[in-house]
């Protein structure tokens, strides 16, 4: 339970992010946003850690780094600012199944009946959570918030697959750097010079940066190597909770009961995904005791 309440700490905290990226940030930047969030921290925890990969870990760091930071930021902040923060909450609802059947190809973690049951069931949840009629779609924001669930999904995989060679923040510093390398070109090229940056935004980027970026995600690998990477990929639902919240403590919007439902659905997507979870436990004691 503990591995479980610190995992579902960072999806948690990441709900904060449309808010911060709306309230606090440069408009129309979303390169510029990914990089700044991911790189000052990836470089400030490896100065202090003072460690570097060694041997096959440049490369899969790279790998990780790519998924997990560079694509995944750039991609998210694009949808970002291309569609409402509800309807990208909702493209993010997808990567629980993304995980289930990428974690059933590549590390034979076999989804059960249950984990397509909670994969429905969240999907469901989240969109009475944050669609509403007067929600529009872009193509270019739709298909990014896509790709960015497919490759955090990899990621997120991959990551299970090879596990860690270095303690959580070191890991994590090397994902941030290489996903921060991979951006900077892009933001440059695309996006151009940096606008001058104001306290409000620097407020934001710091509260992206540390505990968004660097804690969250330290949490997140950490959950990735103690649970089963569905499990963790479930959790991921408790982000448009968390913004949700946010809406109504800080913005004064009014809950629905639609809203209420929804999550709701989405706890109850979490529980049942563990069903799964305890039949996999229960066939690997039948088996040892056979």
């Amino acid at each position: 339970m503990r591995d479980v309440l610190l995992t579902a700490l960072a999806p948690t905290i990441w709900g904060t992010t449309y808010f911060v990226t709306t309230q606090f940030l440069p408009t129309n930047r979303p390169l510029l946003v990914g990089l700044i969030r991911a790189l000052p921290v990836g470089l400030l925890l490896m100065v202090l850690s003072r460690r570097l990969p060694s041997g096959v870990w440049w490369g899969r760091s790279f790998v990780l780094g790519t998924l997990n930071i560079g694509l995944f930021f750039g991609l998210l902040f694009i949808a970002a600012y291309r569609l409402p923060g509800g309807v990208v909450a909702t493209l993010m609802a997808i990567q629980p199944l993304q995980v289930a059947l990428l974690g059933w190809a590549i590390l034979a973690e076999h989804p059960g009946f249950y984990t397509f049951i909670a994969a429905g069931l969240g999907l469901l949840g989240v969109g009475l959570i944050v669609l509403g009629p007067t929600a529009r779609f872009d193509m270019i924001g739709v298909i990014a918030g896509i790709a960015a669930t497919l490759a955090m999904a990899s990621g997120t995989v991959l990551t299970k697959r090879w596990g860690r060679s270095a303690p959580l923040f070191v890991f994590a510093s090397w994902q941030l750097v290489a996903g921060g390398l991979v951006l900077l070109p892009f933001a440059l090229a695309i996006e151009g010079s940096p606008p001058t940056l104001t306290t409000k935004n620097l407020l934001g980027f710091a509260w992206l940066g540390i505990i968004g970026t660097g804690i969250a995600y330290a949490l997140w690998f950490r959950g990735i190597g103690k649970l089963k990477v569905s499990t963790v990929a479930f959790l991921g639902l408790l982000s448009p909770i968390s913004a949700m919240l946010i809406d109504f403590l800080i913005l004064k919007k009014t809950l629905t009961l639609m809203q209420i439902g929804g999550a709701v659905f989405v706890f109850g997507s979490i529980l049942i995904s563990q069903f799964d979870v305890k039949s996999a436990h229960e066939r690997i004691r039948l088996n040892h005791q056979s």
